[in-house]
This record gives structure tokens, C-alpha cells and sequence, in this order.
């Protein structure tokens, strides 16, 4: 399989092999636009350096000067040609060109705007399933197990959350890719496009875990083994924190190197492996800027979800408050009481809702962005959009091919 495959059809089995693609990391040529005509020779009769009169236009006769006024614009009638460059297209949710933020953040929303029938009926359910079970679990275990509730609710719930979250980025991932094109596309196509790489993609975000965990727990292994001998020495035990949270930007930065991966596996048909080493060379020379935006798109997800589960949370504690005095003042341990756990569980499934398909959608447009920025994926876009370049002879002035369906 080639390292930069076209924009593969969700739908179909093998990726586009094109060999003339330029390299993941080579700059590519991008259509701009024509240039101006060569200069022709004065009118018979004018002087050199004399304004010339505009094009379709005869000169005045001998003698005599231009008349005064405006003018018409350079080019033929009807001003097909110009000196700017035509508006890039849009036929989905961005415009076929390098993105900006705004523009980035813009088709996040819009995706979620336009396909919210299929993007938050699939975060609402992935939602209802992952707090229904986290709930279930605390109702289960509460009272009887004491400090150690926490722990067993998460053991519970945390594999069924992952493997849901795996589920719904693939989805949506199917979903961003037609939405790009300006098509629709229902949660039944949505699933038998993803379906052929789900277990892959589920290796691959186990894989992800692993390395970025193992990488943590390296780091502190030095510390937990002084810990479990007994020791004390303050100093030491600093020493050994330190060195632990030096492991935090490596794992930062090797997450971000990785983060395109899952995308180029769903879209581009790679393996698991193929997916991680293109999504490293997507990244090159551009780590700085996925990382603001992925940040930034974490801290507005943080904060919408803050929003709405706040008001959920004060009126759990306003409801479970005489359950919770109760607790204490019988001497026996407190735990949250149901109200609470319920109504925090609602404002949990409503900002999952919410911030899943955000969060989602903001990892395929990167993957995208960088894919125009290096391969000019937005020609192949265009093609399978169905875009012609101008006047409906294909890019390049030749018949484009069919378009592709997504």
C-alpha cells in the first residue's frame, strides 16, 4: 500500500493508488490562479507607455484621446478572468482549502447542525448506555464496599465507556467524510462503512492506550517500587515524582504524533501499524498547531459540558441533601444518595451529547486539513464531489472521473 493514498470511498474495499501523489511531508502544487496575459504592442499611432485601451475595445482614431471615466475592468466581457483567485468551493461543511481555526471549529459545528438526526442520536444513545451503566454499577456496590466504590464502578464501566467511545468515533468518522462532500448519509450506511475496520480500529486505540500508559507507568515504576519497599526519605520520594511527571510531555507529544491515526485507518484503508506511521508523518513541522487546536477544542468541549451538568449536580445535592445529613448523623458511612446519582447521570448523558460529536468531528477535519495542506486533497475532494474546475471540463481541463459516492 503506498503512503499516500487518495480519499478513499468509506464503501469501497482498496484506497486510490495513485503514484504521481507527492509525498506526506513535500509541499504540494495547488491550482492558483491563471496568468495574465503577456503584453502585446501598442496601438498603431499611440505613444510607448500610453494607457492602452481595455480589452474588446477599439482605440480612439488618431489624435484623438481615450474618453474620460471609468472604465471597464481588464479582461473580456463579462469579466470571467481576473487577477484574484476564484473562491475555493464549499460543497459540505468546509470550503476545499487549507483551513484556519475559525474555519476548523466552524465545520465541527456545522457537521453536528446539519447531520443531527444521525451525529446526536448516536452520541445521546452511546451516552444512555455509558452513564446507565456507571449508574447501575454505583447502585449496585454502594454502602457495601465502602472507599473501595470508586474503584469497583469504574472497573465496571470504564471498558463498556472505551469501547462505545471506539464505536461512536468510527461512526462519526463516516459521517465527517460524507458531510465534507456535502452528502447526507443515515446511521444504517454510516455503520456498513465503518463495520469492515472497526476491530482494527479498536487495535489500534488499544495499541494507543498501551504505548502512552506505558510510557506514564515507566515513568513512575521507580517511585511505586520505593513506595512498596517502605521507604520514607522525603527527598528521594520528590526526586521520584519528578521524574515521573517528566513523562507527561513526552506522552503529550507522542499523542498528538499519533492522534491522526485512527482517521487514516478508518478513510485511507491502512493498517494498524501503516496508520500510526502515516499519522506521524501527517504531523511533521505542524505538531505545534494540531496541538492548539486540539486543545483548544478540548477546553470549549470542557466547558460546554461544565455548563450543562452544573445545574444538574447543584439540583442532585439540593434533592439527596437530607438523605446525605441523614447518612452522618446515623454514624454510618456516607455515600451520594440516589437522587443525586441520578440526576448528575442526566447531566452527564446531555453534555456527552453534546461534546462527543464536537470533539469527534474536530480530529477528521484536522486529519483533512493536513491531507490539503501536503497531498492537495482538495482536488480529489472536488472530483468526488462532482465539482468540475472550470466550466465543467474537469480538473485540469480534462473529463473528470465518476464521482465517487460516500
Amino acid at each position: 500500500m503506498t503512503d499516500t493514498p487518495g480519499w478513499a470511498s468509506p464503501g469501497s474495499s482498496e484506497p486510490s493508488r495513485d503514484g504521481a501523489r507527492p509525498p506526506a511531508d513535500a509541499p504540494s502544487a495547488v491550482p492558483g490562479p491563471s496568468a495574465p496575459p503577456h503584453d502585446t504592442p501598442p496601438a498603431w499611432g499611440t505613444a510607448p507607455g500610453a494607457p492602452q485601451p481595455p480589452y474588446g475595445q477599439q482605440p480612439p482614431p488618431y489624435g484623438q484621446q481615450p474618453p474620460f471615466g471609468p472604465q471597464p475592468p481588464y479582461g473580456p466581457p463579462g469579466g470571467q478572468y481576473g487577477w484574484g483567485a476564484p473562491p475555493s468551493p464549499k460543497p459540505g461543511v468546509i470550503p476545499l482549502r487549507p483551513l484556519g481555526l475559525g474555519e476548523i471549529l466552524d465545520g465541527a459545528v456545522s457537521t453536528v447542525r446539519k447531520h443531527w438526526r444521525v451525529a446526536l442520536g448516536l452520541s445521546f444513545g452511546v451516552a444512555v448506555v455509558q452513564q446507565g451503566v456507571a449508574l447501575g454499577a454505583q447502585l449496585a456496590v454502594q454502602g457495601d464496599t465502602a472507599e473501595l466504590t470508586p474503584v469497583l464502578t469504574s472497573l465496571v464501566s470504564l471498558p463498556l465507556a472505551w469501547l462505545l467511545g471506539v464505536i461512536a468515533s468510527a461512526l462519526l468518522t463516516m459521517v465527517v467524510s460524507r458531510a465534507i462532500l456535502g452528502q447526507s448519509v443515515t446511521l444504517g450506511e454510516a455503520w456498513r462503512d465503518a463495520k469492515p475496520r472497526m476491530l482494527q480500529l479498536v487495535g489500534l486505540t488499544l495499541l494507543n492506550g498501551l504505548i502512552l500508559g506505558g510510557i506514564v507507568l515507566l515513568a513512575f515504576a521507580p517511585l511505586i517500587g520505593y513506595a512498596v519497599a517502605g521507604a520514607q526519605e522525603p527527598a528521594i520520594t520528590a526526586l521520584l515524582v519528578l521524574v515521573g511527571l517528566l513523562s507527561l510531555p513526552v506522552v503529550c507529544w507522542l499523542g498528538i504524533q499519533l492522534s491522526l491515526a485512527a482517521p487514516a485507518l478508518m478513510l485511507e484503508k491502512q493498517g494498524v501499524i501503516a496508520a500510526l506511521s502515516r499519522s506521524r508523518r501527517l504531523v511533521r513541522r505542524s505538531w505545534w498547531r494540531i496541538f492548539g487546536i486540539t486543545l483548544l477544542s478540548t477546553v470549549i468541549a470542557w466547558i460546554v459540558s461544565s455548563v450543562i451538568a452544573t445545574p444538574f449536580t447543584v439540583i442532585g445535592m439540593v434533592l439527596g441533601w437530607g438523605d446525605f445529613t441523614d447518612q452522618i448523623d446515623a454514624g454510618g458511612t456516607a455515600s451520594m444518595p440516589t437522587a443525586m446519582l441520578v440526576t448528575v447521570a442526566i447531566g452527564g448523558i446531555l453534555s456527552s451529547t453534546i461534546t462527543l460529536p464536537f470533539t469527534a468531528t474536530i480530529g477528521v477535519l484536522l486529519y483533512v486539513d493536513q491531507r490539503i495542506r501536503r497531498e492537495a486533497l482538495d482536488i480529489e475532494l472536488a472530483r468526488a464531489a462532482g465539482l468540475p474546475e472550470h466550466g465543467g471540463s474537469g480538473w485540469g481541463g480534462q473529463a473528470g472521473p465518476t464521482p465517487a459516492r460516500f
